[in-house]
């Protein structure tokens, strides 16, 4: 059965071409009666109003417009040429019904004030003898009931399609909405773990290279110190591999990793040991802590060891020999300020403006972030006197 509907609605002039054979049949046996019983052949007038009715409902939707004006015409027709009312007239609250649902404004409107006025003027032109003046009034009135109900019933129909057009629409738009939403999540996911895989990459690898040269330098006459610097590669080694295990664990959510727990988030608490780290790594560090330290946001406390991660290991990138950094962190009451520099050469200038080139420069990058995803403000560029400075200042509030 449902199928059958489904071909029924892909062809829908099939259909009132159907519709328009049955009016045509039942028009056409009518007038042939009528005539016989007057004793004479069918007027072609009332002929030819007969066939275009028909074709009225045959081309009712293919050409709505067009088929309301043919439809007035044929009314008129009648009204000139005497052709009384007859079955064909059915087709006159079809294409009101048509113009309604389907056709233009004009269309719709004039489809209403001629369903209106058609039963007016067939009492006029066909006046009943029996009835009084006041009966063929009332008798006007209730022929104009059925044009009018066809002329509603289209507007309805109209107005219930522009109903769930509206809804298809808003489903549709809040579809792509949603996919926009993911697209932008999952980019800003990816940039956040690009950011933690570049912090701990970078830094755990440039103590390890630092270290093993160190050890190559002096394996054959300072074995001590050899072993001190592999066992510090070692131990950096090994913290590089907890680090991504935690990022791998936030990547697997919902899943258990056997073998431990995760690392948790590095905070400003754990800053000791990373210029410890450094420090042992053959950089030193000026490390001091102004004002009094107090629990931060999670947030705050990640992007502060981070920025701090990162600068003293671009210290170690770029700033040469015998360069000694200094790292100040300083509680607010508002916020945290951070200011690390060093006395070094200094990065070069496109990795601080340009935001680095052939894949350069992602750290400062990175830095401008995660400052940015809590409300901050990052400045990094030459100190005076050379070297190079980060300072940095994260509120307690994300920005809103």
């Amino acid at each position: 059965m449902q199928r059958v509907y489904d071909f029924l609605r892909r062809h829908p002039t099939g259909v009132d071409g159907f519709w328009a054979l049955v009016l045509l049949g039942i028009s056409g046996i009518g007038l042939v009666t009528m005539a016989d019983a007057e004793g004479h052949d069918p007027a072609v007038p009332a002929a030819l109003v007969v066939v275009g009715m028909s074709v009225v409902v045959a081309l009712r939707r293919k050409y709505t417009e067009k088929m309301l004006i043919l439809a007035a015409v044929l009314g008129v027709a009648q009204l000139i040429f005497d052709v009384k009312t007859m079955p064909a007239d059915f087709a006159m609250l079809v294409i009101i019904y048509t113009a309604s649902a389907d056709g233009t404004k004009w269309a719709s409107r004039f489809a209403l004030m001629g369903g209106l006025c058609a039963a007016p003027l067939s009492s006029l032109r066909w006046p009943e003898e029996s009835i009084s003046t006041f009966g063929s009034i009332f008798f006007a009135i209730f022929q104009m009931v059925p044009f009018a109900l066809a002329w509603v019933l289209g507007d309805s129909i109209r107005t219930r399609r522009a109903y769930f057009a509206q809804l298809e629409e808003r489903a549709d738009r809040l579809e792509k909405e949603r996919a926009a939403q993911s697209k932008v999540a999952v980019a800003a996911e990816r940039a956040r773990i690009a950011r933690e895989l570049h912090d701990v990459v970078a830094h755990n690898v440039s103590v390890m290279v630092v270290q093993a040269d160190g050890a190559a330098y002096v394996l054959d006459t300072a074995p001590e110190q050899a072993k001190q610097a592999l066992e510090t590669i070692s131990g950096t080694g090994r913290q590089a591999l907890a680090e991504m295990r935690r990022l791998l664990g936030v990547l697997r959510t919902g899943e258990h990793q056997e073998g431990g727990e995760y690392v948790p988030q590095p905070d400003v608490e754990q800053l000791d040991e990373l210029i410890e780290q450094v420090r042992t790594a053959g950089l030193p560090v000026d490390f001091k802590v102004e004002g009094t330290p107090r629990p931060l946001p999670s947030g705050v406390e990640l992007t502060a060891y981070r920025i701090v991660q990162e600068a003293l290991t671009n210290t170690r990138k770029h700033g040469g020999e015998n360069t000694g950094a200094s790292v100040r962190l300083v509680y607010f009451d508002d916020g945290l300020g951070l200011l690390v520099e060093d006395d070094g050469k200094g990065a070069p200038h496109e990795l601080y403006e340009d935001g680095g080139a052939d894949g350069s420069g992602h750290g400062l990058i990175g830095m401008r972030e995660r400052v940015g995803m809590v409300g901050g403000t990052l400045d990094a560029g030459p100190r005076p006197g050379g070297g190079f400075r980060i300072s940095a200042l994260l509120p307690l509030k994300p920005a809103s």
